[in-house]
């Protein structure tokens, strides 16, 4: 072996003794000399999604700041049918309590009615209790004689029970030379008439005078009619 080759063999053990320590590192492509990151590398962006490509992507996606479409639509929708629901809703409550006020008013009317009816009735149910004593008293007087001394009382006393009853209601009638009216009249009889006289149909003697309360007749005035 000559000079030449010895030296060889000793830098090549040397070299695998250090690890490769003594060899040169190469710097990578585009990196300064230093070893600090090259500017251009990093604004780029590459990798990154930073810069004018991570903007685009931004803008490109579906779920961006335009929103989905159909997902506002579907919530437009549900709005606009809870608000039908809601209106509905008060539409039938509205009804319910126009018809229970109607109830009501009828009810309110119908108790009146049948308030006022039984009232009618009572009072004439009384009166018709209370008409014999009065037909009576009548007779006393007509029978009684003017000097009497008892004329004058018993007179007084048909007179208050007359007032109380026109004081209820109570109405009396004497139907004398009006026509017959088989609702208001009870004809006991009927007489022929002079030439000249009343005509046919018409009341020419009341032999009970009648009584009424409103439209409801107690007792028909008892008469004699003209044939």
């Amino acid at each position: 072996m000559n000079e030449t080759d010895q030296r060889l063999d000793r830098s090549e053990a040397g070299g695998l003794a250090g690890g490769g320590a003594g060899r040169p590192v190469q710097p990578s492509a585009g990196a300064p000399a230093d070893g600090r990151p090259s500017p251009d590398a990093d604004s780029s962006g590459a990798g990154l999604g930073r810069g004018p490509a991570g903007s685009e992507n931004a803008a490109a996606s579906p779920t961006g700041a335009a929103g989905d479409p159909d997902a506002d639509e579907a919530a437009l929708r549900g709005d606009v049918d809870e608000l039908v629901a809601v209106a509905a809703q008060r539409d039938e409550y509205l009804a319910l309590a126009q018809r229970t006020q109607a109830d009501f008013e009828n009810y309110r009317k119908r108790v009146a009615r049948e308030s006022a009816g039984a009232q009618e009735r009572g009072m004439a149910a009384l009166t018709k209790e209370l008409l014999p004593a009065l037909d009576n008293l009548d007779r006393a007087i007509d029978a009684a004689a003017a000097e009497d001394p008892l004329l004058k009382g018993v007179d007084l006393v048909r007179s208050e029970l007359a007032a109380a009853l026109a004081r209820a209601g109570i109405e009396s009638y004497s139907p004398l030379g009006e026509p017959f009216d088989p609702s208001l009249h009870e004809a006991v009889a009927t007489a022929q008439q002079p030439a000249g006289g009343p005509a046919s149909g018409t009341v020419v003697e009341v032999f009970q005078p009648g009584y009424r309360i409103g439209t409801h007749v107690i007792r028909p005035a008892r008469v004699l009619v003209a044939a």
